[in-house]
C-alpha cells in the first residue's frame, strides 16, 4: 500500500470514528439523508442537503485540509446504478 493510500485510509478511519462515537445518534435523529463532511483533526463537521453543500462548507472553512464525506444514515455517500428509469 502506498503512502497516499495509507493516509487516505487513516483519514477515513478517523472520520468514521468521529461519526460513530460523537455524531451518529444525533444526526440520524435530526438530519437523516443529509451529507456530512468531517475534518478528522479538529472534529469539525459540515452538513448539507447535498454533497456539494457539505463539501463547500468544509472547503470554505478549511481550504488546505481534507475531509471525509458520508451520507447520514447510509453506508455510502452515493449509490451508483440504484434503479432503472421509468418511461
Amino acid at each position: 500500500m502506498s503512502a497516499a493510500e495509507l493516509e487516505r485510509s487513516e483519514l477515513i478511519r478517523r472520520s468514521k470514528e468521529i461519526y460513530d462515537k460523537r455524531l451518529k445518534v444525533e444526526l440520524e435523529r435530526t438530519h437523516l439523508d443529509y451529507f456530512v463532511a468531517i475534518e478528522p483533526d479538529s472534529g469539525e463537521y459540515f452538513l448539507g442537503k447535498t454533497l456539494t453543500e457539505a463539501a463547500s462548507g468544509f472547503r470554505e472553512a478549511h481550504p488546505n485540509r481534507r475531509a471525509y464525506v458520508l451520507r447520514v444514515g447510509h453506508p455510502a455517500a452515493l449509490h451508483i446504478g440504484a434503479g432503472a428509469l421509468k418511461n
